[in-house]
């Protein structure tokens, strides 16, 4: 008798926390998709998934990291002010272009360059043999901040790089993600690489059961060498992304090399990470990193470039919001490719508004799968995108992992940002906005040139669906935010 009284005390108190838990995370400044995946969830199943939301579900990493950030954003901010002349120059050329650049410094803190040149990769093999040259050329630091490292012939072939360049007195550090390493790298990995002389920390430690914040990580890939040459886009260290070993067929991805001015946004984003996992303060050393200290002579280059990136420290999605602006304010075309479309409200509204206003809107995605499920998410927005005139490709040869933006011949973004929840609003992200170059028209050129390896998805293929397959779609996209 007692025991049955106790459990209907429990359940009662039970209910009393979940409906305060719901009503807490429906007062949050969060997608509402993530409110309506969790609020399910604790309805549905209370205890476990309060549970879940305590372990899983916060989206923002733990106050101590926030705050080491804030600080070191504030501290460095005389040296990210930028050349005002470049800004004043885009916004006598192209005021609408130029609202989209002044967004991104406000919010991302990254200003705008000109003096950088811009070379466009359209797969990883092109681009590793140039860098493998320009590390061999490194005289006084290389800064690396990669999520995936696998052995391999790539990773190999920079890691001897890297150790000769320690032996020689260059500053060589690296940041690699722990959870995107955890089944490609030894455990406490940084330990051998330390013994070689190379500087290596490890972001956000996988501990289970232990660390609650699990979703965060960073994703970035930044290479920087000298100061004056940075690498980024879509490649990881590990040979799939050059092609040496064939994982789902053809591994097609982008990346950018910036020579320049443009650079210095990058040398920025590592050092404020490098401060953050160290606990250190450099910030008073970030001049002697300035892309002129070992690069006296002026810099050339063409147009404009804004290297950024985006957190889930703060409550803006900088990520989101470069596409939505590029999307938004298009007035002709814009071809896009992704690995996942796993879009939100905002976004499904910005691509069909944007077609249906006669913007040729075109959407590449992979044709070879490396995460079915997420591959059977991504084709359930199909249909609504085709009902309004999107344009949907799918890469035959492999697995797409690309993920650029091209706009009207004006404007281009190559990164590391995925069309989907964890890149858009879990973790640490980085791009490179850019306009009036050659590189906007190398991403367009290769945009169509690949679509001769497509194949265009029609409204038939959606409406062709099975029913299970439509019932599973149904339940993943409720799920959508959490996968």
């Amino acid at each position: 008798w007692r025991l049955n009284n106790y459990s209907k005390y429990a359940s009662a108190v039970l209910s009393i926390i979940s409906v305060l838990c719901v009503l807490w995370i429906a007062n949050k400044k969060i997608n509402p998709s993530y409110k309506l995946a969790w609020i399910t969830l604790i309805l549905a199943i209370p205890v476990f998934g309060m549970v879940l939301y305590l372990l899983f579900g916060k989206s923002r990493v733990a106050t101590a990291m926030q705050e080491k950030f804030d600080s070191i954003l504030h501290e460095s901010w005389p040296y990210l002010r930028g050349d005002p002349m470049a800004m004043k120059g885009l916004w006598e050329k192209d005021p609408e272009v130029a609202i989209q650049s002044q967004y991104i410094q406000r919010f991302s803190g990254y200003p705008l360059h000109k003096n950088t040149s811009v070379e466009y990769f359209q797969v990883g093999d092109d681009i590793f043999p140039i860098l493998i040259k320009e590390l061999e050329n490194a005289q006084h630091y290389i800064f690396m901040e990669y999520f995936i490292i696998n052995d391999g012939v790539m990773w190999r072939s920079i890691l001897d790089i890297l150790e000769k360049k320690a032996f020689q007195g260059v500053d060589v550090r690296l940041i690699y993600d722990d959870f995107g390493c955890l089944t490609t790298l030894p455990h406490k990995y940084y330990e051998f690489l330390r013994s070689k002389g190379i500087k290596c920390e490890v972001f956000n430690p996988f501990r289970p059961l232990l660390n609650v914040i699990m979703n965060n990580r960073d994703h970035r890939k930044i290479c920087v060498i000298d100061g004056h040459t940075g690498f980024t886009g879509g490649i990881n260290l590990a040979d799939e992304y050059i092609n040496q070993k064939e994982r789902f067929g053809h591994w097609k991805d982008t990346a950018v090399m910036l020579k320049g001015e443009g650079v210095w946004n990058l040398t920025a984003m590592f050092l404020h990470m490098w401060n953050v996992v160290t606990k250190t303060d450099e910030v008073s050393n970030f001049k002697s990193y300035l892309p002129h200290r070992y690069h006296p002579s002026p810099f050339q280059g063409e147009g404009y470039v804004q290297p950024y990136c985006d957190t889930p420290l703060d409550d803006e999605t900088v990520g989101e919001n470069v596409y939505l602006n590029i999307i938004n304010r298009a007035k002709y075309y814009v071809y896009i490719c992704t690995p996942y479309l796993i879009i939100d409200n905002e976004m499904m509204t910005a691509l069909c508004l944007a077609s249906k206003s006669g913007v040729d809107v075109r959407i590449m995605t992979p044709g070879i799968p490396d995460k079915k499920i997420v591959f059977l998410l991504t084709r359930s927005y199909y249909e609504q995108l085709l009902e309004a005139g999107v344009k949907i490709y799918e890469y035959q040869p492999g697995f797409l992992h690309a993920k650029s933006f091209v706009c009207d011949d004006k404007i281009a973004v190559v990164g590391t940002i995925n069309m989907d929840y964890r890149s858009l609003y879990l973790h640490f992200e980085n791009g490179v906005w850019m306009y009036g170059n050659q590189a906007v028209m190398d991403v367009k050129q290769d945009y169509i040139d690949t679509l001769d390896y497509c194949k265009k998805i029609t409204i038939t293929f959606c409406s062709g669906r099975k029913l299970p397959e439509r019932m599973m779609q149904s339940v993943l996209r409720l799920c959508a935010p959490m996968l």
